[in-house]
């Protein structure tokens, strides 16, 4: 059972419910994770501000489905790993790249560099080395993309640490576990994860 709630549109009020509104008109739903986030307006606007501005920048919307796989898998979050499989299937990626991007890699060099990137940040804590930055450089990323592979993990990190707090409940198809530890809050009935 969830933690923290999910306020559903239409008993939203003020800002919450202007915000989820409009997150329902661009997406056609206003998933678990925004209608949680709307217990404060402030934690869901700085999330869809945060996460609209990363869209504008250089990186496209697969290599931030990429990175968001990547990052939800090293944080075993069940609900985000859902979220960006669906997000990443509709941004393009096939099963197979799914399966690889939240393991850290691809088949393409240049994404495998970003990814491999994105997991150093997580496992260093930020305090990657000059080689690690070299290596995304090598593989033809300019400082724009570094600073933005840099936002989008810190973003990750956000929503994984909010719905492992919240508890929150997946409204998007569950992937399977690519370990024994499986991903974490998998809460929807008839789940199989760990």
């Amino acid at each position: 059972m969830p933690r923290l709630t999910a306020i559903a549109p239409e008993a939203a009020e003020g800002k919450s419910k202007t915000l989820l509104e409009g997150v329902k008109a661009q997406l056609g739903m206003a998933p678990n994770l925004m209608q949680t986030m709307a217990h404060s307006p402030a934690v869901l606007d700085a999330y869809l501000k945060f996460s609209g501005t990363l869209a504008e920048g250089v990186l496209s919307n697969q290599n931030r489905e990429q990175i968001a796989l990547t990052v939800g898998e090293a944080n075993q979050c069940g609900y985000c790993l859902a979220a960006h499989a669906t997000l990443g299937k509709m941004a393009g990626l096939n099963p197979e790249q799914i399966t690889e991007n939240r393991a850290g890699t691809d088949a393409d060099p240049s994404t495998a560099a970003l990814l491999s990137f994105s997991r150093r940040i997580l496992e260093k804590k930020g305090f990657v080395s000059d080689q690690d930055v070299q290596d995304v450089r090598d593989a033809g990323h300019d400082d724009a993309a570094i600073a933005e592979v840099v936002a989008n993990v810190a973003l990750n990190i956000f929503t994984n640490y909010f719905n492992h707090v919240a508890d929150t409940e997946i409204d998007f198809p569950e992937v399977e576990p690519l370990n024994a530890q499986g991903a974490a809050c998998c809460h929807t009935e008839g789940s199989t994860c760990a």
